[in-house]
Order: structure tokens, then C-alpha cells, then sequence
């Protein structure tokens, strides 16, 4: 189709990465389909990126991720000083036909300062949107920057003047999605997987909580802060600046106390196959949410592996889920406990089925070639009603409708699960 995407991925990890890295994981995810469509891509990463792309930016050898455990005010010139160097190559050519940012805030910001002159952009939100108020209600982007958001819940919730730039929301996908309702059914065992960084929105307290109190065995699976590995995290156990990382006190205050090795294990990070197999083996992943999960790509991976997701019914997982069918959630953490037991009601097939239909990395990168496309043509004018562009039931109140979906169908779980 003859376009030139910038991509930038940021200077905290390379694409692929090595275990733990969601955005990095998206656009791994993303751009070997945008080429297959005809998109020639460049990538604004670090030096160990080993996607293939046609071209690569890199002004860090290697991902700085590990820098973000100093204080804030010896850090906060990597984000700016990778920036600097996309925009300094953005101007120094004139066959960038659009740049697709994904680094948090300061892309944002930056690529908005190139000015009039510079190529469109759409800057893909993959976060919490109540972050950056200053930043995000304060937007004016013109025609030129517009923004995406990872779910309707999470654009539901945006300050009015940036989702006055919305063009919409892409749901994140999975490689694992292809071809998974034709792969042979995983056997099953008796554990709980909880995926994902450990870190108090994810809940994994509550989790272990729940375990103990239920009878069931939990896996956590994820890192704590910079540490991989459990025996990382105990070498650093005297580091003061270790103890100064969030992530590390809600570890050993709040999910520590539970983990005994026995009904609750955490085994650090996993990747690659052990990550597919510890996965598709449970028989169910559990997000006992405690913020609005904005884009979920650990329950598109669990339904495409096999697995029935059980969750809070936060941000985007009720967008995600058929309630009764490829998962359950409910607004009640109390009622939480349930839902585990009736997880093995759930027929893994059907969690397949509905990957293979919705989030394959295919139907992704379509819709964000659609998307480059309304950006570049300025299709759609800034200060439209945007709000109906992403949240179809309802009418006025995109939050309230979000809600009203979730609750509509956890009142269905009693005919859902048999009544249990």
C-alpha cells in the first residue's frame, strides 16, 4: 500500500522482549502483520530490538527498564533524550507518512510539539487514563494527533479534551489466537494462574487471599518490579533502593505473607513456552482487579489458550468475556470465590473459539491500518460527539453504559453456572 509508519516503542525494552513487556509485546504482536499488509516500518526501540522492520532507531544499545527503579530525577531524562532522537530523524527525511507512538505521556507530548508541518499521528493509549490530568485535559492536538485508546472502558474514561481525539479503540490480540480453536485441547490440572506484573491493581493479595480461604492452588506468574526471579528479589533484599520500588513493599507487606510454596507459588516471570504451558494448563486464569484494567492482554492470551478467565468486573474484561461461556465476573470481590469453583463448568473449546475469531494479530493490525487511514484523510473532526464512537448501548454516559453491560450479565450467572 506504499505507507511508511513510524513506530515508536520507547527506550525501555527491546521488541520482542525478553520475558515481561506489554506494550513491547503489542507491537511485536502488530508489526510483522502491518508489513504483511503492505506497511514498510520503522522502529524506534533500542539497540537489542530483534524484530524484523525495515528500518530501526536506537539511541540506548539496550532497554533502560531497569533505570526506572532510581529516584525520578536521574531518570527522567531517557524517555526525553529517545524522543530527541525520533524527532531529530523525523526531520531530517520526508518519507515518514505517519507516526504511530506508544510511549506514555512524553510521546504524546512530543509528537504533538513537532507542529503542523509534521507527518499525522495516532498515539495509541495503553494505560490508566486518570494518570496524566494535566496533560490529557488539557489536549489540543488539531487535526494533525489523534489518540486510541486499547478498550471502550478505557476511552470511557478519558478527560473530555483528549477523547475529543479519539478515534476510536483497538483490542489488543495474540499470536497464540491463531489457529486455536483447530489446536489439540490442553489437559488440564488443578491450579489458578494469575499473570501479569505483580502490583497492587492486579490484585495478586486478594488472589492469594482467596486461595487459602477457598482451597485451591495459585500460581503467580510475573515479575516484582525489576526482579525476574525470586532469588533476584531475595539478593536484593537489603538494597535500600530496592525497598524505595512500590511494587517490591506491596510484595512483602501484602502478597509475601501468603506464599507459602505449597497452595500459593510465585515462579517469577515465565515466558515463551513455559508461559503457554503453565497457561493452558490451569484451569483458570484468575484478574482479581483492582483498577480499570484498560486493555487485558493476558486474558486474550488465557482465552486463546484455552483458559476460562475469572474476574472483578473492571475496565476492559467485560468487553473481552462472554459471561457464562468463555469466562465469569462479577462487581463483588466477596462473590469472587465462586466464580473459581465454577470455572471447570466452562468448556475451554468455546474460549478458543472466540480468540480465533477476535483477536488474532490479523484483525488487529486491519483495524489500525483503517485507522491510519481516517487519520491521515481527517476524517473525523475533532469536537465530535465521541463518546457514541466507541461505546455503542446507551447514549450520554459511556462509564454507565460499561457498567450497565457488566452488570447485566453477571445478573445472568445464576442460569450461567447452574445456580452455583
Amino acid at each position: 500500500m506504499g505507507l511508511t509508519v513510524l513506530v515508536n516503542a520507547g527506550p525501555w525494552l527491546p521488541v520482542p522482549p525478553g520475558g515481561y513487556g506489554g506494550i513491547e509485546n503489542v507491537l511485536a504482536t502488530l508489526v510483522p502483520e502491518l508489513r504483511r499488509l503492505g506497511v514498510r516500518v520503522v522502529l524506534a526501540s533500542v539497540g537489542t530490538s530483534t524484530l524484523p522492520v525495515d528500518e530501526r532507531l536506537a539511541l540506548y544499545p539496550d532497554g533502560q527498564f531497569s533505570a526506572l527503579q532510581r529516584p525520578y530525577n536521574q531518570v527522567c531524562g531517557i524517555g526525553q533524550a529517545h524522543m530527541q532522537a525520533v524527532v531529530r530523524a523525523i526531520r531530517q527525511r520526508d518519507d515518514i507518512d505517519l507516526i504511530h507512538d506508544h510511549v506514555e505521556a512524553i510521546g504524546l507530548a512530543t509528537v504533538n510539539a513537532l507542529g503542523p508541518d509534521a507527518p499525522p499521528a495516532l498515539h495509541t493509549l495503553h494505560w490508566d487514563l486518570g494518570k496524566h490530568p494535566d496533560l490529557y485535559g488539557t489536549f489540543d492536538g488539531g487535526q494533525r494527533v489523534r489518540v486510541n485508546g486499547v478498550s471502550a472502558a478505557q476511552l470511557a474514561r478519558a478527560p473530555e479534551a483528549l477523547r475529543a481525539h479519539a478515534v476510536g479503540h483497538v483490542h489488543l490480540a495474540t499470536p497464540l489466537a491463531v489457529d486455536a480453536a483447530r489446536r489439540p485441547p490442553a489437559d488440564k490440572g488443578d491450579h489458578v494462574v494469575i499473570l501479569g506484573r505483580i502490583t497492587p491493581g492486579k490484585g495478586q493479595d486478594l488472589g492469594a487471599q482467596l486461595a487459602h480461604r477457598v482451597g485451591f492452588d495459585l500460581v503467580l506468574a510475573g515479575p516484582v518490579g525489576p526482579y525476574h526471579r525470586p532469588a533476584e528479589l531475595a539478593a536484593a533484599a537489603d538494597d535500600p533502593v530496592a525497598q524505595q520500588n512500590p511494587d517490591v513493599r506491596f510484595w512483602q507487606d501484602e502478597v509475601a505473607p501468603y506464599v507459602d510454596g505449597v497452595r500459593v507459588r510465585w515462579v517469577g516471570t515465565v515466558a515463551g513456552r513455559a508461559r503457554d504451558e503453565l497457561l493452558a494448563s490451569a484451569r483458570a486464569a484468575l484478574f482479581p482487579l483492582r483498577w480499570e484494567e484498560p486493555g487485558g492482554t493476558a486474558v486474550v492470551e488465557a482465552l486463546a489458550l484455552g483458559t476460562p478467565v475469572i474476574s472483578l468486573a473492571r475496565g476492559c474484561v467485560p468487553e473481552l468475556i462472554e459471561h457464562g461461556r468463555t469466562g465469569l465476573f462479577t462487581p463483588d470481590e466477596e462473590a469472587l470465590a465462586e466464580l473459581v469453583v465454577a470455572a471447570s463448568r466452562l468448556d475451554p473449546a468455546e474460549c478458543c473459539r472466540e480468540a480465533a475469531q477476535r483477536f488474532t494479530p490479523a484483525v488487529m493490525a486491519e483495524r489500525y491500518v483503517r485507522l491510519y487511514d481516517e487519520v491521515r484523510a481527517g476524517v473525523d473532526a475533532v469536537g465530535a460527539p465521541a463518546p457514541e464512537r466507541f461505546v455503542t448501548a446507551g447514549g450520554g454516559n459511556p462509564a454507565a453504559d460499561v457498567t450497565r453491560t457488566a452488570e447485566s450479565a453477571v445478573d445472568r450467572f445464576g442460569q450461567a453456572v447452574g445456580g452455583t
